[in-house]
């Protein structure tokens, strides 16, 4: 059995390729930032008009409440299926679409809020939100 009488060397790490890269990074975002600054300092007129208006404040959304029995609630009218889809089309417009948010009630079955959420899709509406309660965030009046 041969017997090795040289040692081999420890292998090395090579940073030298790391360390350009971060120097590259480093002049990078020197020069963003620079860019940055002189986008701020450039001197530009900028035009007027007569009347802004008033801005117009963000729609609220439509409320759909699911109770526990399964009935439909738009905005607190009490209102079928079939209706909700009607009313949800109609408040659809070319320039806006309304978003919606379901109420469901923590003790009906998912199939109400499933029917909700298809009558939503049925009126062709994207902006969808379901409420939840976090656990633990319950006041005196729901605590049971």
């Amino acid at each position: 059995m041969p017997l090795k009488l040289q040692h081999d060397e420890m292998p090395t790490l090579n940073l030298t390729s790391m360390i350009d890269v971060l120097f590259l990074l480093i002049i990078f975002f020197m020069v963003a930032t620079k860019f940055d600054e002189m986008e701020r300092t450039i001197d530009v007129a900028v035009p007027q008009v007569a009347h802004a208006g008033e801005g117009a404040a963000p729609p609220e959304p439509l409320v759909v409440a699911v109770t526990a029995e399964g009935q439909l609630a738009l905005n607190g009218k009490s209102v079928t299926e079939t209706e909700l889809v009607q009313q949800l089309a109609a408040a659809r417009t070319p320039l806006t679409e309304p978003s919606v948010v379901i109420h469901g009630d923590a003790k009906c079955p998912f199939q109400h809020v499933a029917a909700a959420l298809g009558a939503c899709r049925q009126a062709g509406i994207s902006e969808l939100g379901i409420t939840v309660r976090i656990a633990g965030n319950e006041t005196d009046s729901t605590k049971r």
